[in-house]
């Protein structure tokens, strides 16, 4: 028996093929079970049956890393209007299982993706759905919009910062990964413009706060003439804080110290960290945007969108003491 039954009426409606009311007793009893059960519609059967799953997945490559989370809240505030929710998964607590997020994406149908890490040749993305590469200029993924700030730029205006203020002795903290590698370039162009010669000190590998410790701590202990650090990021600069403290060292009197991302955690009164503003937020609505309009059918167009981003100054910086 085919039962169709309006649910936004008080009492349903004809059945097409009985040609009889619904079996309201049967309604009343499976309505009852549904909540003693706490059941909740499966979204996986519901992809399977042909629906959207309503859902963008969002790969990250470290969850320790706090510019994601202005990222998030900015994809968030951009797709909720439409009916779109994220899932997030990072790619480096799984390695051990060889298999990439991408496949569990893939799987559950999701209507879209950000790419919010360095994109690879192993991740493979099905033509036709839509894409955005977030954060990221470096490697390739076939038919992707690409939101990102200019992080060279950004890197030349927190040197240019150190430099202005009287910094000779500039070490710079970097690591790995596209981002990273642009900054540092963007460093050693500002370094150059102004007759210095840069020096830049990589940490484990990776950009966070243990990787910022342990590049601080080689460069104070090698060079003890720095009076400013840059970090590659705001995680790092903290690393670069804590060896400094080790040392002696005050921040800024002895130690000017600059970060990048503009996290959330630069702007508390215990850091008050000088930082580039990456402006995270909104490259995340951008890339919402992009998405919401691939989904809706617009093509692509090719091109990479970088916002310009903005030095923030706090209380990290100040002119080292022989020019104070």
């Amino acid at each position: 028996m085919f039962l169709s039954w309006d649910e936004e009426g008080a009492g349903g409606r004809w059945d097409e093929k009985e040609k009889r009311p619904p079996d309201r007793p049967r309604r009343s009893a499976v309505l009852k079970a549904v909540e003693r059960l706490g059941y909740r519609p499966s979204q996986a059967a519901a992809a399977l049956a042909g629906a959207t799953t309503r859902t963008i997945g969002v790969v990250i490559d470290d969850w320790r890393n706090l510019w994601f989370m202005e990222l998030l809240r900015g994809l968030q505030e951009g797709l909720a209007p439409h009916g779109l929710r994220i899932a997030v998964a990072d790619h480096t607590l799984n390695a051990h299982v060889e298999a990439h997020p991408l496949d569990g994406f893939l799987s559950m149908r999701v209507d879209g993706l950000v790419i919010a890490t360095e994109p690879t040749g192993a991740m493979r993305v099905p033509e036709g759905l839509p894409v955005v590469v977030a954060g990221h200029r470096e490697g390739v993924v076939p038919g992707a919009e690409v939101v990102a700030n200019d992080d060279r730029l950004g890197a030349r205006l927190a040197t240019e910062h150190l430099t202005g203020l009287g910094h000779r002795g500039i070490g710079h903290l970097t690591g790995g990964g596209g981002a990273a590698w642009l900054r540092a370039e963007g460093f050693a162009e500002a370094m150059a413009a102004a007759g210095l010669q840069p020096r830049a000190v990589p940490g484990g590998g990776a950009t966070t706060e243990e990787d910022g410790y342990a590049a601080a701590v080689r460069l104070l202990d090698s060079a003890p003439e720095t009076t400013a650090v840059f970090a590659a990021n705001d995680t790092m600069a903290m690393g670069a804080l804590a060896a400094a403290g080790e040392r002696g060292l005050r921040v800024p009197q002895d130690l000017s110290v600059v970060g990048y991302d503009d996290s959330p955690i630069a702007s508390t009164h215990l850091l008050r960290l000088t930082t580039v503003d990456s402006r995270n937020a909104e490259i995340g609505e951008a890339a919402a945007e992009r998405l919401v309009a691939r989904i809706g059918g617009s093509a692509g167009t090719g091109a990479a969108v970088l916002l310009e981003p903005e030095l923030v100054i706090r209380g990290s910086t100040a002119a080292p003491r022989s020019t104070a």
